[in-house]
C-alpha cells in the first residue's frame, strides 16, 4: 500500500511560494530593465568616443561638397582619438593626407569642430597666387574649389602671423590677402586646411596650422539633409534634400 502522504516524488507549490516567485520575477525586471538601457548607452558612447560621430554643417565655407543642412556621420577611428581621461590614443589606420575633408578644433576656438579639407601636410611649402593653390612650386589642380566672389582681393590682417613662417623671411613689408599669400612653409605636425568655398571661408588662411593632435576624424556620409528657408509656404517634406541622404563625401 502506498502511504496517503507519497506523491511519487513531486512536492505541491504552496500558496506562499507561488507569491514569492511571484514578487521575485517583478522585481527582476526593472533590473533586467536597467541592465539593457546601460548595455545601450555604454555602447553607444564607445561609439561616440571611438568609432562614429554625428555633425552638423552650419556654414557655407564647404561648398558645395556640403551644405548648409547637411547632417554627417564622421569616422573617428581613421585618424585615431584620445581616450577620454588619458594622454593614450587609439591606433590610427592612417595619418591625414592631402585632399581629405577633415572635422578638426580650430587653435582660436579649440572647443569647436570646425571641417575644411587638408591642402598642406608637414613639409609641404604653399602658395596662393591670384586665387590658384600652389604646392611646392607646383599648380594643385582642385576641382572642388568654389570662387563667386566678383569684388576683388581683400585684406585681412589676421593673416598677418604667415609671416613667421615665410621662406622669403627677408621680405620687410609682407602683406598677404585671401587670395595672395605665401610661399609659407608647413611645420612638422601640423596641417593647412582650406574651405572648398575659398571666397567665404574663415580658415588656415587667417588662423594658422591644425594641430595634428586636433584632427578628431573624416566625414563619412551626409545621413540628412536640410535646407533652411524662410519661405513659410514650403513643407518639411519639400526642404529635405531627398538626392542627398547616404551621399558619400570627397
Amino acid at each position: 500500500m502506498t502511504d496517503s502522504g507519497e506523491t511519487g516524488g513531486r512536492e505541491d507549490a504552496r500558496p506562499g511560494q507561488a507569491l514569492d516567485f511571484a514578487r521575485s520575477t517583478r522585481s527582476r525586471g526593472p533590473l533586467r530593465l536597467a541592465s539593457t538601457l546601460l548595455i545601450a548607452l555604454t555602447c553607444f558612447l564607445t561609439m561616440r568616443t571611438f568609432l562614429i560621430e554625428a555633425y552638423r554643417i552650419p556654414t557655407g565655407s564647404m561648398e558645395n561638397t556640403l551644405l548648409v543642412g547637411d547632417f554627417l556621420l564622421v569616422n573617428k577611428a581613421v585618424y585615431g582619438t584620445r581616450i577620454p581621461g588619458t594622454n593614450l590614443h587609439t591606433i590610427a589606420f592612417h595619418e591625414p593626407k592631402l585632399g581629405d575633408v577633415v572635422v578638426f578644433h580650430p587653435p582660436h576656438e579649440p572647443d569647436r569642430n570646425y571641417v575644411k579639407r587638408v591642402v598642406g601636410v608637414p613639409h609641404d611649402t604653399l602658395e596662393m597666387r591670384d586665387k590658384r593653390l600652389y604646392r611646392n612650386g607646383e599648380l594643385v589642380d582642385e576641382p572642388w574649389a568654389r570662387h563667386d566672389d566678383d569684388r576683388g582681393d581683400s585684406v585681412h590682417p589676421d593673416m598677418k602671423w604667415q609671416s613667421g613662417y615665410l621662406i622669403a623671411s627677408h621680405r620687410p613689408k609682407y602683406q598677404p590677402t585671401r587670395d595672395n599669400w605665401g610661399p609659407i612653409v608647413v611645420p612638422p605636425d601640423r596641417y593647412f586646411v582650406l574651405g572648398d568655398n575659398r571666397d567665404n571661408s574663415e580658415d588656415s588662411r587667417y588662423w594658422g596650422f591644425v594641430d595634428r593632435e586636433e584632427i578628431r576624424g573624416q566625414p563619412w556620409r551626409v545621413y540628412y539633409s536640410f535646407a533652411p528657408s524662410l519661405a513659410a509656404t514650403e513643407s518639411w517634406f519639400e526642404r529635405v534634400r531627398w538626392d542627398r541622404l547616404g551621399a558619400t563625401i570627397e
